[in-house]
């Protein structure tokens, strides 16, 4: 079989395996290597920043605690893609060398906020792009959207754009993870995450029987609200954001919800610090990726 039929394969096992996402981009790289505890007056241009984030992206998949047994998949930054581990490129050293999937990031950030929802920015090149995933062996990708407020004209449109693009990435051979976050700081969050769930199946529904697509979704305030979703033969994983929960607070919540697994990034490195040893490292992201295997069983 090929990587992507194996990697499929791995997708189909309902093991509690999840998804650890290291895609933080320009935008977010300062706060992650500031939680890491590296300020910014360790670098001064952004390729000295995306250098310093690259490390602490290799330190956790080179880890020995990082590999295929609890980890499924690992998202990732183009800038990470087109990078390097220990000498090989960095999808082919997840894969072969971690038998963990690795997946893009392709959005180009978000557009101003409108009827309660950040849609997503233009996303020039994206064939080029997926294409050259492709290419490198990625077998799929992520797109973020946002959803401030229970509004559903803003909603549907919200779900409607992560769905053609979706088309637009399954027609280049990959698989797209759909993320329109609800966030957590949303006041009427069970009404919206009510609105999203409609949208969601009413999209699922419109596909062909050869697209396939995942989901990626705060977790949600009505235990279980993505069942159907889970269910749904076109849709292969659906899987959960942290959203900024603790780490505990997002465990405690992912363990409810039956056949959602995680897709954790800050509450993934929660703790992870560029100075400690590295078998203080090591056991804190182990402890990290345990806590969360166990909460992504149920």
């Amino acid at each position: 079989m090929s990587n992507y039929d194996d990697q499929l394969q791995r997708f189909r096992a309902n093991d509690g395996c999840f998804i650890a996402a290291l895609d933080q981009s320009g935008g977010s790289t300062p706060k992650a290597l500031r939680l890491y505890g590296i300020d910014e007056d360790a670098w001064s241009t952004d390729d000295e920043m995306f250098g310093l984030v690259h490390q602490m992206r290799s330190r956790i998949i080179t880890s020995p605690v990082f590999d295929g047994k609890r980890i499924l998949a690992a998202i990732l930054f183009e800038n990470t893609m087109d990078r390097e581990i220990e000498g090989r490129p960095t999808a082919d050293y997840l894969w072969n060398e971690k038998n963990v999937v690795p997946i893009l990031k392709v959005d180009k950030g978000l557009a101003a906020e409108a009827d309660g929802v950040q849609l997503m920015k233009p996303m020039p090149g994206l064939d080029e792009l997926l294409a050259r995933a492709k290419q490198k062996g990625i077998f799929g990708t992520k797109m973020r959207s946002v959803i401030k407020r229970a509004n559903e004209q803003g909603i549907a449109a919200n779900v409607a754009q992560q769905f053609e693009i979706g088309r637009q990435i399954v027609a280049a051979g990959l698989v797209p993870i759909i993320e329109p976050e609800v966030d957590i700081k949303a006041p009427d969050k069970a009404a919206a995450e009510a609105l999203l769930e409609t949208q969601l199946m009413d999209q699922l529904n419109q596909l062909g029987d050869d697209q396939l697509v995942m989901l990626k979704l705060t977790l949600p305030e009505e235990d279980n609200l993505y069942a159907d979703c889970i269910a749904h033969p076109r849709c292969l994983k659906v899987v959960a954001l942290s959203g900024g929960y603790s780490r505990e607070e997002a465990n405690a919540r992912l363990s409810k919800q039956q056949g959602m697994v995680a897709s954790f990034s800050r509450a993934l490195s929660e703790g992870l610090n560029a100075k400690q040893s590295d078998d203080d490292f090591n056991a804190m992201l182990d402890g990290s990726i345990a806590s969360i295997y166990e909460a992504s069983k149920t």
